[in-house]
């Protein structure tokens, strides 16, 4: 089971995270852009950005782990059941999430270095 504190771990190496609030939530931001938070909605879940071509693949792939609301359809962002997910795939998709999110010089920092 995931945590808000994992997620930050997760985002712990990533340059430039900024932490605070969105809707009176633990949200995580780059250079003053949110790209994840707890939901204010959904208990015990986390938001993410993701990419528009890859989130319906994500909502099949993981149903136990991704899944969305009306108030989400056709936008960059997929709930993530913290219960659910594997600490490898938080990982993962946090890191996607700030790539989505970072500028691009930015980014690649991140991806020269990696």
């Amino acid at each position: 089971m995931a945590t808000w504190d994992d997620v930050r771990a997760a985002a712990r190496d990533l340059p430039e995270v900024e932490e605070g609030t969105s809707w009176r939530q633990p949200a995580l931001r780059v250079r003053g852009k949110w790209f994840a938070g707890l939901s204010s909605h959904e208990d015990g879940a986390l938001v993410l950005r993701c990419d528009l071509d890859e989130r319906p693949l994500m909502l099949a792939s993981l149903p136990d782990v991704f899944w969305s609301t009306p108030h989400y359809d056709g936008s960059p962002f997929i709930l993530v059941r913290l219960e659910a997910i594997d600490l490898d795939e938080l990982v993962d998709r946090v890191t996607d999430s700030w790539l989505l999110s970072a500028p691009k010089r930015l980014r690649d920092t991140v991806v020269d270095a990696g």
